[in-house]
């Protein structure tokens, strides 16, 4: 398929694949194009999912996919607007029910006293991404800010096992939680957590994108798959869209993550989903082995971005 071919073929996808074509492709923000994400395909059909009390599955992190937080990701990633009353509704039941000691997002009513910073910058992004108050989220910030670690990233291991070295995983979700935040417009320790996105982001540089720093080896070779959603793990093409996200500008040590990419290019010029993340779901938007819209779409606006078409 040429260029406007492969264009087409993602504009008869689903109306959130159509919405982020136009905006991230076209250049067109379409606003009434985004409202219909609330009752047409995925997004009407996670949303019916929501139970009477206002959260999905059981409870806010339980069963794992299918819970009220991975739902709101979900919802989130898909481009939902931000001004959805009953996202914002759901987003004030978590936090309404109380923090943990550190500040954090518990898991639940047995973890009162440490949160997670992987969880926490999930709930972050998608707090702030759904316009909740500022103020609600400044313990969370707190509660992140306070787990970076000496190399500059994080790892959600120092609060249960320990660690000594950062995780992609964390890192990944931490600059995604506090860019959204800082797109705000929040003032709130801007210094702070300017100065974590700079180091988590070098830190995924350092390493780019999937090689270790000291053997130069492949660090996971799942960091190589291209699954969606990504969940909590980190994979080549979530570090590069977020890159691409934050405008970041070109760095050679995304060389090898991009060539990675070309590579897995399909002769049509398209890419497949790849192997979904085990566990339960609400609906499977794609399936794997098959042409995959959402990698695509991810994967040519980051080349896109970074003219490597």
């Amino acid at each position: 398929m040429n260029e406007q071919q492969i264009i087409d073929w993602l504009l008869q996808g689903d109306v959130s694949i159509q919405y982020q074509v136009h905006r991230d492709l076209l250049g067109i923000d379409d606003a009434d194009l985004q409202s219909r994400i609330a009752h047409e395909g995925w997004g009407k059909q996670f949303l019916s999912q929501r139970r009477s009390n206002g959260h999905w599955g059981d409870r806010f992190y339980q069963p794992k996919w299918a819970s009220t937080h991975y739902t709101l990701l979900d919802l989130r990633n898909l481009g939902l607007s931000p001004d959805n009353e009953t996202v914002k509704e759901s987003i004030d039941l978590v936090l309404e029910a109380g923090k943990a000691e550190d500040g954090g997002i518990p898991l639940g009513p047995s973890t009162s006293q440490r949160s997670d910073v992987c969880v926490n910058a999930m709930f972050l992004n998608y707090a702030s991404y759904f316009n909740t108050q500022a103020k609600k989220l400044h313990s969370i910030v707190d509660s992140i800010l306070h787990e970076i670690m000496a190399d500059g990233g994080f790892n959600c291991r120092t609060t249960r096992s320990g660690a000594s070295h950062s995780s992609l995983h964390s890192t990944i979700s931490v600059l995604e939680g506090l860019f959204e935040f800082q797109k705000t417009g929040s003032h709130y320790r801007r210094k702070d957590v300017q100065s974590a996105l700079e180091s988590a982001k070098e830190f995924v540089l350092l390493h780019r994108l999937f090689l270790s720093d000291r053997t130069g080896e492949i660090i996971h070779k799942d960091f190589l798959k291209l699954p969606f959603p990504s969940r909590w793990k980190f994979d080549i093409l979530r570090g590069l869209d977020y890159l691409q996200y934050s405008n970041s500008e070109w760095d050679p040590r995304m060389d090898e993550a991009i060539n990675v990419l070309l590579q897995k290019r399909k002769s049509i010029g398209t890419w497949n989903m790849q192997a979904a993340y085990p566990g339960q779901v609400h609906l499977v938007m794609e399936k794997a082995g098959a042409p995959s819209r959402w990698n695509t779409l991810r994967a040519l606006r980051v080349l896109t971005h970074f003219n490597r078409i």
